[in-house]
């Protein structure tokens, strides 16, 4: 299983990104999907989650409103819109694909994940 996640950048305060991550190597639908992401010198956190249909998505709170997890299961591709975004949102965002399809918070849920992608967002 490959994910790649693509789309980080620097970006200022009140900005937008989108973040893809395309899988590869099982079959994407039957599998949740998440964003996790990790700042210097902190722990990885839970970021969102979409249910493998799409039906079902979650978001940790500090970024409930700002942020919208969508996926497309004939392009093997999940994607984080991030608006609004806030110089705590600074964080490499690592993708990942669950061994569920129903959404889980935990990362050892996930047992595949992508290499991360740099977000600075500047003040």
């Amino acid at each position: 299983v490959q994910l790649q996640a693509s789309g980080g950048g620097l970006v200022q305060a009140g900005g937008s990104l989108r973040l893809s991550c395309a899988a590869s190597g099982r079959t994407f639908s039957s599998y949740a999907m998440a964003w996790f992401r990790q700042a210097p010198g902190k722990g990885r956190e839970f970021v969102a989650a979409i249910s493998d249909s799409g039906g079902s998505t979650d978001y940790a709170d500090s970024v409930k409103g700002r942020f919208t997890i969508s996926r497309d299961n004939a392009k093997n591709t999940v994607y984080l819109q991030m608006n609004s975004l806030k110089p705590e949102d600074t964080a490499v965002y690592f993708c990942a694909t669950s061994d569920f399809g129903v959404i889980t918070h935990g990362a050892p849920s996930y047992g595949y994940w992508g290499q991360g992608t740099q977000v600075t967002v500047s003040s």
